[in-house]
């Protein structure tokens, strides 16, 4: 069972009337998204842009979406926080078709990589450079070939890799990424079946 989720704030700035940088009041909250039920992690969405370079306005409003989106945007970036909860059975025994519900409700089915003897049953690569932090706790990135174990204040630079988060700790594991757009080189494109 999920524990509550911890609060923290999202402070945004920007500029008054005279240029002078200021604090963007009455921002609507970030959205918070539960995925895939009990023993899911909970995602915080807390930013992103729609472009790089990043338009940079006055008055930044927050960004519109209607759901949760795996990708940050075309061209864009997005930061998110994510509560991993420990990995129960639910998780372990997803099949393959349970994994590609759960991107798919994440708006990218593509994502999911999972397969009869893959490493993890939420394997799954995007076009996207991310780099996640560890704020609390403890987690597993498993790839295709290996896994290594990160604790608080360990980045991961993720290029593009298959991959899996599991948190096998038996305590909440909380973890920020900056997702930025990428795209694959050729020798790394996916082959088409």
């Amino acid at each position: 069972m999920n524990e509550q989720p911890t609060v923290f704030k999202r402070i945004v700035t920007g500029h008054d009337a005279d240029g002078k940088a200021i604090v963007i009041p009455n921002l609507p909250p970030m959205a918070m998204q539960l995925v895939g039920g009990p023993g899911g992690p909970t995602f915080f969405e807390v930013w992103h842009t729609a472009e790089t370079p990043a338009l940079i306005t006055a008055q930044p409003g927050a960004p519109n979406e209607d759901s949760l989106v795996l990708a940050p945007p075309g061209k864009g970036t997005r930061i998110r926080v994510i509560e991993f909860p420990p990995e129960g059975d639910e998780i372990r025994k997803l099949t393959g078709a349970d994994a590609q519900a759960k991107f798919k409700f994440m708006g990218n089915e593509s994502a999911s990589t999972s397969q009869d003897g893959a490493p993890h049953p939420l394997m799954h690569r995007t076009q996207t450079v991310d780099y996640g932090i560890v704020l609390e706790g403890e987690i597993t990135m498993v790839l295709d070939r290996g896994e290594t174990t990160l604790q608080a204040g360990d980045v991961v630079i993720q290029n593009g890799t298959n991959h899996a988060w599991a948190n096998r700790s038996g305590k909440i594991c909380r973890m920020a990424f900056v997702l930025i757009d990428g795209r694959f080189s050729p020798e790394l494109l996916p082959e088409k079946k």
